[in-house]
């Protein structure tokens, strides 16, 4: 942790509660522990330290458990050994700041490794301002229709997000509403990336991770956006391509969220029936 500009009452939490090991990152039992379905090997902590001023400054500590052994074995053997989510969000939040996107502020990580690659690791991020997409993006809508100018702008924003993204080489795989935040300050729209920890640079089939990427997002939006906006969205990060093919895009693009639909559906109905029984 050796980022200047990180205010000193953040720097004196973290040092004071050893949060610059994984020892004591592991073992930290403060903060407020955030419970997720199908969070699995992982934990989420929200962390908030005030200053002087009484200005709230929150964090996220994210740790993960030891992978299960095949996936260390897999690591292992396709010299991925020291691969790990963490790491992988910390590098990611990194590189996408310095591009320009606006994501959660990384503030350290770090890695316990043994035989077979990674036992468990951690991060802390700094928090995003706003609310996600999913909690609050039907009611931004509905407030905003008869200001279409608001609307335009959300989409635009939205544009140069991805379109920047993908032109640096990443692509999100969790894309979804529910991590792009927005933060709607009077009109002046902010939006912003979390959950970085399954992001990298695809080296093949670039073409099918984005277009996984703007399906999952045209999937999870409110329909009333897609309905009006979609069409604006993707010309816009097309012409930042060089004008690709809009039907192409367009059609492949909906076929996955129609299988990502059946899927949901398929999940919804084993649940319903685990229930019933």
């Amino acid at each position: 942790m050796n980022d200047p500009t990180l205010h000193p009452v953040v720097v004196r939490f973290i040092e004071n509660n050893d949060l610059e090991t994984v020892a004591g990152a592991f073992a930290f039992t403060g903060g407020e522990h955030l419970v997720k379905p199908r969070l699995g090997r992982r934990s989420r902590t929200r962390l908030r330290v005030h200053d002087s001023e009484n200005r709230c400054w929150e964090m996220y500590l994210k740790r993960y458990e030891s992978p299960s052994l095949p996936a260390r074995l897999v690591r292992r053997i396709t010299g991925r050994r020291n691969d790990c989510e963490a790491g992988r969000e910390f590098e990611a939040a990194r590189r996408l700041r310095e591009a320009g996107v606006p994501v959660m502020r990384p503030i350290v990580w770090g890695a316990e490794t043994g035989l077979l690659g990674v036992k468990r690791s951690y991060v802390i991020v700094a928090a995003v301002p706003g609310d996600a997409l999913e909690r609050v993006g039907e009611e931004f809508l509905q407030r905003h229709l008869k200001h279409p100018e608001v609307l335009e702008i959300f989409t635009d924003e939205l544009i140069r997000i991805v379109h920047r993204m993908h032109e640096i080489g990443y692509v999100h795989r969790d894309f979804y509403a529910s991590h792009i935040f927005l933060h709607d300050c009077e009109g002046n729209i902010r939006l912003y990336l979390i959950d970085l920890a399954r992001a990298f640079r695809p080296r093949r089939r670039v073409f099918r991770w984005r277009v996984k990427d703007l399906a999952q997002l045209k999937y999870s939006m409110p329909w009333m956006w897609a309905k009006l906006y979609w069409r604006r969205f993707l010309e816009g990060y097309l012409t930042g391509l060089g004008g690709e093919d809009f039907a192409r895009w367009d059609a492949v693009i909906d076929a996955k969220v129609r299988r990502m639909a059946r899927h949901d559906q398929h999940q919804a109905e084993k649940e319903s029936q685990r229930n019933a029984e």
